[in-house]
Order: C-alpha cells, then sequence, then structure tokens
C-alpha cells in the first residue's frame, strides 16, 4: 500500500465543536447519502434516481448549501438526484470515477454541473478532503477495472470524525473490492462504525472477505421495492456473521447518524428508533445442480429477464448491444439491468 499521507486538496471549513450528522436518504431503490459537518458544510454522495424525491429531502433537511457533491459512478439510481442538488446549490466540485456515462441522465448532469460553474474533481487514491474537522478521503477504483463497466469503478469515501469511521463505496462488486483489499491493509479499511451496504443488499456485492477486513459495527442498506431481490439472503447473511445491526431505508426510511465530538454517535431512523438486531439466519439453501452456461442471444432477441443477463455475463446491457429490451430498461435511461 502506499503512504497514507494526505494530500489536502480542499479546505471547506473550521474547526467548531458540534455533531456531524450523516444521513443515508430514503430515495427508494438507489443511494444518497448526506453528510453535514460540525461547521455546517455539507456533501452528497451520489443522488437516488428521482429527482423531485432528492429536491424533497433536501428541503426536508433543511440544507442551505452544498460544498462537494460526489457520484460513486454513473448509474442512474445514483446521480439522478445530484441534478437538481448540484442547479440548487452550486457546489464548487463534483467529484467522479472520470469516466463518462452513456445515458441522458449523465449528459443532463454534466450540462447542470457546466451552468452552475462546478468543477470536476476525478478520485485519486487516497485523496483527502477537509470537510472542516472532518476528513473524507477517497478511495479510487483499482488499477485493471474494465472501463466500460461502472459498478466496479466505484468511488469509495471513508469519513472519519474523532475515533468514529464510516466508509461508503457505491456498488463495487467483487472484482473491486478484491483490488482494494491488495492496495489497503485491514487496519485502513477497518473496523467501520457505520458502513453502507454494497450495490443496496446485491449477490455480487459484500463478499466475507471484503467484510473481514471491513468489520461493520452497522449496516444501512439503501434499498426501495424492486424486482432484483435487493437485499438478497445472501448479504443479509454476511452481516449477520460479522455481527452487524442492519438499517435498511425501504423499511425504515433515512437513517441519520450523529456523530458527536470525539466519535460517540448514535443511530435513528425516520419510521423506527433505535439500533434493529441483526437479521436471522436464512435457511441453508439446497445443493443446486451447475447453472447452464447462457449464450447472449442475436441482436434481434431480449434477455428474458435481468437474470438471465447476468448469468450470461452481459449486465449492466445497453441501448444497442446484444439483448438489450426496453422490458430490462425500468427507468428509461438506456442502461438495463443496472
Amino acid at each position: 500500500m502506499r503512504g497514507l499521507l494526505a494530500l489536502t486538496v480542499l479546505a471547506l471549513g473550521t474547526a467548531q465543536a458540534a455533531p456531524l450528522t450523516i444521513r443515508f436518504l430514503d430515495v427508494g431503490q438507489g443511494d444518497a447519502v448526506l453528510i453535514t459537518s460540525p461547521e455546517g458544510k455539507s456533501v452528497l454522495y451520489d443522488g437516488g434516481r428521482s429527482e423531485a424525491r432528492m429536491q424533497t429531502l433536501l428541503r426536508q433537511y433543511g440544507v442551505q448549501g452544498l460544498d462537494l457533491v460526489a457520484a460513486s459512478h454513473g448509474d442512474a439510481d445514483h446521480i439522478t438526484g445530484l441534478i437538481p442538488a448540484v442547479t440548487l446549490y452550486k457546489p464548487k466540485f463534483f467529484l467522479n470515477n472520470g469516466i463518462a456515462a452513456t445515458t441522458q441522465t449523465w449528459n443532463k448532469l454534466i450540462t447542470a454541473t457546466q451552468k452552475a460553474g462546478t468543477q470536476g474533481l476525478v478520485a485519486r487514491d487516497q485523496q483527502v478532503i477537509n470537510l472542516g474537522s472532518v476528513k473524507l478521503t477517497v478511495l479510487a477504483p483499482p488499477p485493471g477495472m474494465p472501463r466500460g463497466e461502472q459498478n466496479v469503478n466505484s468511488v469509495g469515501l471513508l469519513v472519519q470524525y474523532g475515533s468514529f469511521r464510516a466508509l461508503l463505496t457505491g456498488d463495487s462488486e467483487t472484482a473491486e473490492t478484491a483490488g482494494w483489499l491488495k492496495r489497503y491493509p485491514a487496519s485502513f479499511l477497518g473496523p467501520i462504525d457505520v458502513y453502507k451496504s454494497i450495490h443496496h443488499g446485491a449477490a455480487n456485492g459484500d463478499s466475507a472477505a471484503w467484510l473481514a477486513a471491513v468489520r461493520p459495527r452497522n449496516v444501512v442498506i439503501g434499498v426501495g421495492p424492486n424486482n432484483y431481490g435487493h437485499p438478497t439472503g445472501a448479504a443479509l447473511n454476511l452481516y449477520r456473521k460479522v455481527g452487524a445491526n442492519v438499517f435498511r431505508t425501504d423499511q425504515q426510511g433515512t437513517v441519520t447518524v450523529t456523530v458527536q465530538p470525539g466519535g460517540k454517535y448514535a443511530i435513528t431512523t425516520e419510521r423506527q428508533g433505535g439500533v434493529k438486531p441483526a437479521p436471522a439466519a436464512t435457511p441453508t439453501p439446497r445443493p443446486q445442480p451447475a447453472p447452464t452456461p447462457v449464450t447472449p442471444p442475436p441482436s434481434s432477441v431480449y434477455y428474458p429477464n435481468c437474470a438471465a443477463a447476468r448469468a450470461a455475463g452481459a449486465a449492466p446491457v445497453r441501448v444497442g448491444q446484444p439483448g438489450y429490451g426496453r422490458h430490462l430498461d425500468r427507468d428509461g435511461d438506456g442502461v438495463g439491468c443496472e
């Protein structure tokens, strides 16, 4: 691992004793995390898939300004809500992975940043952003990730305030977390007080090896009604095995973490209060026959569903690619099975 000497690229405030607030916003099926430092400086990490929903939430929580918006990656369920955030608050910086998505949503976001005068900031490994007394350390995508796949190029953020640590890693998949495991020692990755579940609890997100290093005490799953099966039983079992408390925005609404100077923290939820126990174990699945390889269909034939697209290793599938069909693209952004 390279040295951990931090390069301070932003200085967004000065110290003043007060709580740090991290809100895992209820944006439906998607991710959005609002971080407000003790000095009143704010960062929005991802924005969910609804512009209207994000505008409502920003008003609800009395956001007066945003200093930085960050896209973990370019998929619509992470960046759509950044469009009104940029338009309304004109943040100084837009942190991203430097890989343009081929969607109208991405183009709209970039147009909004240009109109707002927001400066693009491509993620660099171990880049440190000082949000007043809160330190944000960037986990850039490891070398070797396929440029055409947004998930494995997710940008992570490690949030530190006193002894408190939170970790956000977008929709990164096993290939990316394996790369981070090679790059960072376990003492850097964990333990983590509050951890955002990877990819809404998808089966291709968290792994036992990754969580053994992260050692999360609490996991928040940003999830809404979906036909992907999120969060999966496999992910919930992983969180149970590491002894983490699990929170879900689909069941509990927005999850708020309040951190006092020094690092003592409390977690509250919009619809239910208090920490929930780790989920009960689900029955051990019976052995299943090896899956039959799926051959990508010709361009005139669609994958029948996202499960088939994923089995063929084709997800996400984009407009113009073999197997793409509008029934796979629920938000109409040209990318199916995100």
